[in-house]
């Protein structure tokens, strides 16, 4: 077999064997086909497409290309979710702790921020003494022991997909469906969960800015991972603003904590409601609305707490944090941004907003800049409220004051005002299952 001809076979619309799949990503993993001859298939897919069946091999040969995760001793109890990313989205810390107290075994392994959007290892690395590397003996013992462990990925997961992600990167090909749904779905695969949410996010703050473009993105997410022998589930999420108040590694664990004490009931909570429900109703096999009343309970009951508690202490952070978040880093400057208008605010860039929280230090612009956990911000405001002249519409978290004015401009960049009340726009906008 010659990759000449898988890439003219491809290039001329045709579909592509098991096989020819199979011997691409097999050769290229191992460097026996050349970064070209890979860009040049990557091209052609970009604008021909794949089948649903060529993507679910894909898939599953950019899984095996690596180590994989064998869950099987938890039968179908594993469940895992994925974001496509956002401003504030502290999801996971909520739901892992809330899903795990309902007795699911949540496993999962989450990647670090890069540009505007945040990284889950990041913010679980704002915990004093929290390890995000743990060996795959005690993985697996954790799991057992209380439900839930969360690590950064291994240095062997999906090296296909790591390699191809790199080129696609930079021969513009990175927005393709089946390569975007193959990189995404192949690395949950590898991680062994046999239930898994995606939480597809939509708007300025996300990767896929329109909900059409979203929703095909989650169909085929959907199809693939059944397709795969995993029972999937996407819900569209609205990222047109950022998800909760505060955008920040230690500022986003602290409202995390708030959200599971019952301190805060607002669209955070709700998301965070939505998608463990649907977690629960997977590995329980109860209809979402039954999962819905349990996971409700969980938090106002304190149980999903008290499984945070135990998840983080298990991996050495600090949980003195929890019943008091001043164990938790904090920024030495906040400084207030004051609006210059009466109005409403009616609509804020989340993708904005998360470039000025990175200009402070909460994010890095490049894979090498080191983090602020302390930097971010603490919005004030969000689109509906009604803002005076000399309000505080946010407060900007750092410990370094040359930050503050780039950070400030950008921020103010991302807000607009209007005379009138906007329309509030719905949080989720569909679910797929």
């Amino acid at each position: 077999m010659r990759m000449y001809d898988v890439i003219e076979k491809k290039r001329d619309g045709k579909e592509l064997t098991k096989e020819e799949i199979s011997f691409f990503i097999e050769g290229y993993t191992k460097g026996e086909i050349p970064d070209y001859q890979a860009s040049a298939l990557c091209m052609a897919i970009y604008f021909r497409g794949m089948t649903e069946a060529e993507t679910v091999t894909l898939t599953e040969c950019m899984a095996k290309s690596g180590d994989t995760l064998d869950l099987s001793m938890f039968g179908e109890l594993t469940a895992d979710k994925h974001s496509t990313g956002g401003v504030g989205d502290k999801t996971t810390l909520i739901v892992a702790p809330v899903v795990a107290s309902l007795g699911g075994v949540v496993t999962k392994m989450s990647g670090r921020g890069l540009g505007h959007t945040g990284g889950t290892v990041d913010k679980l690395e704002a915990i004093p003494g929290y390890r995000t590397s743990l060996s795959e003996e005690e993985f697996i013992s954790q799991s057992k022991r209380i439900g839930i462990a969360v690590i950064g990925q291994t240095g062997n997961l999906t090296p296909a997909d790591k390699k191809l992600y790199a080129l696609r990167d930079v021969t513009a090909t990175v927005n393709s469906i089946p390569l975007i749904t193959s990189s995404i779905m192949s690395k949950k695969l590898a991680a062994g969960s046999k239930n898994i949410v995606l939480d597809v996010k939509y708007g300025s703050g996300a990767f896929m800015k329109t909900t059409e473009d979203a929703e095909i993105l989650a169909d085929n997410m959907v199809k693939i991972g059944r397709g795969c022998g995993r029972n999937v589930t996407a819900v569209l999420t609205d990222m047109n603003v950022p998800l909760g108040n505060n955008i920040g590694n230690a500022l986003e664990v602290k409202e995390s904590i708030q959200v599971l004490k019952g301190e805060q009931k607002d669209e955070l909570y709700d998301v965070c409601v939505e998608l463990s429900s649907e977690m629960v109703a997977l590995f329980k096999k109860i209809p979402v609305d039954d999962a819905k009343k349990l996971v409700v309970e969980a938090i106002d009951s304190g149980a999903a707490l008290n499984k945070m508690r135990e998840w983080l202490g298990a991996q050495g952070g600090d949980v003195r944090c929890i019943d008091d978040t001043s164990y938790l880093p904090s920024a030495p400057l906040m400084y207030p941004v004051l609006s210059d208008k009466d109005g409403y605010l009616t609509e804020t860039n989340a993708e904005l907003i998360g470039t000025s929280a990175m200009i402070l230090g909460a994010g890095r612009a490049s894979k090498e800049d080191k983090i602020d956990p302390a930097a971010g911000i603490v919005l004030c405001k969000k689109p509906g409220d009604k803002v005076k002249k000399g309000e505080a519409l946010c407060y900007l978290h750092t410990s370094d004051v040359s930050k503050i004015k780039d950070a400030e401009d950008v921020f103010r960049s991302a807000v607009k005002f209007g005379d009138e009340k906007p329309e509030k726009r719905p949080l989720i906008y569909k679910i797929i299952r």
